[in-house]
């Protein structure tokens, strides 16, 4: 089989003018064109045993194991792929279901059409689909490339898509039937059209400030506003080099002591309750990989609380727990995280309300400074903190206080 074109279409389109986002392929199915999927031994049983998701796909049948019926009583490569694109992007998080497939006037030729989230997902969907089937039907193993087409998939799909925050304003906007376009590859978005239009970033709008947002986003502009007006702040100050680490250390009143980026987010690059000067100086690189300019504070036990004003209004209040876990007596703490990661409310980055907790260097850093490693069996009822921050995409969870406060 061979890819002739691959089409990604945005709007009403000669397919639907219900379904906007629609990956059209142009394929040839070249010595497969005479074949159906009857005549290919063991294609379906393969397929199947590979797919096993497939069994939810209704197709012309209007029922579950439709599709796979029409497999095994035969129907062209074309109709499969359609089909095997939509249910990669499904394993991956991204739930499509709407396809079509139509011979073209050239005998072989057909337009095989499929719904996207992602049109880079969309892409790699279609040509993973037609890898896929090429290999079941030349008798290959495909299982270890599905894993791999899988996960890039999700790389694909946390590298483009909404954060959780933008994608809920747009979630609202299709609640009240107002269209909307996304503008480039990052968080540009367009709400309605004509002279009604307005424009978001993110969950910036054209009444944010950008004076404040740029306050916002400068930890130490922003403790500088907080502490003119009174409001207790952390002691701290900003650091350009390394050398000059330890003497900014003496500064804020030795240990322990807070290091993060100046202007990073999603508490990236960020180390806490540090006590010595080796954990100080790795923390110093860490946070030096996000920005240029270093903020070092004094470390102030406490909770982590979110909230949300609109118009001058508090609307909501979240108290952030960073991802941890609670010893059993007898798992490894590596055992105890591979559990907690089975709740079904967490997912591989924004894929669910919850993120799946990973672990990185930030996670064995703060192992080693208990004194544990993964492979150690963590006391019944005690807690284990994995994280330094309590951000939601590190695989924190999040407590509703709005009414207690």
């Amino acid at each position: 089989m061979r890819i002739l074109s691959l089409r990604v279409l945005n709007g009403p389109n000669y397919w639907s003018i219900r379904r906007h986002q629609l990956i059209q392929m142009r394929l040839d199915l070249e010595d497969l064109r005479d074949r159906p999927t009857n005549q290919i031994r063991g294609f379906k049983e393969a397929l199947e045993h590979l797919l096993p998701g497939l069994w939810e796909h209704q197709c012309s049948r209007h029922c579950y194991g439709g599709f796979l019926q029409r497999v095994e009583e035969g129907t062209w490569m074309g109709h499969v792929i359609e089909h095997v694109a939509l249910e990669l992007q499904t394993m991956a998080g991204m739930k499509v279901d709407f396809g079509r497939t139509r011979e073209t006037a050239v005998s072989g030729i057909y337009n095989v059409v499929f719904e996207y989230q992602e049109a880079e997902a969309g892409r790699f969907a279609g040509k993973a689909a037609v890898y896929l089937c090429q290999a079941l039907v030349d008798g290959e193993s495909y299982q270890r490339d599905l894993e791999l087409d899988i996960q890039e998939l999700r790389e694909i799909r946390e590298k483009v898509r909404f954060g959780p925050s933008t994608q809920a304003l747009l979630d609202e906007a299709a609640l009240r039937m107002i269209p909307y376009l996304r503008l480039n590859t990052s968080s540009l978005v367009q709400l309605g059209y004509g002279v009604h239009q307005k424009r978001i970033e993110a969950t910036t709008t054209e009444k944010t400030s950008i004076i404040a947002t740029d306050i916002a986003c400068n930890k130490r502009v922003t403790k500088e506003l907080l502490m003119d007006m009174g409001v207790p702040v952390p002691k701290g100050f900003t650091v350009r080099r390394v050398e000059d680490l330890e003497v900014t250390l003496e500064d804020v009143g030795g240990y322990p002591v807070v290091i993060k980026p100046l202007n990073a987010n999603h508490g990236k690059g960020i180390t806490v309750n540090i006590r010595d000067l080796e954990t100080a100086e790795t923390a110093y690189e860490a946070a030096k990989e996000y920005s240029p300019i270093v903020l070092v504070e004094k470390h102030v036990e406490g909770d982590d609380y979110r909230l949300l004003v609109v118009n001058n209004k508090l609307r909501a209040v979240a108290k952030r727990i960073p991802a941890r876990v609670v010893g059993d007596g007898y798992s490894t703490i590596e055992e105890l995280i591979e559990q907690v990661n089975i709740d079904p409310r967490r997912g591989y980055g924004h894929e669910n309300v919850l993120t799946q907790i990973l672990i990185d260097d930030m996670t064995i850093r703060l192992l080693e400074q208990k004194g544990y490693r993964l492979g150690d069996v963590l006391p019944r009822g005690e807690v284990c903190v994995l994280k330094s921050t309590a951000n939601l995409s590190t695989g924190g969870v999040a407590i509703d206080c709005t009414d207690i406060i």
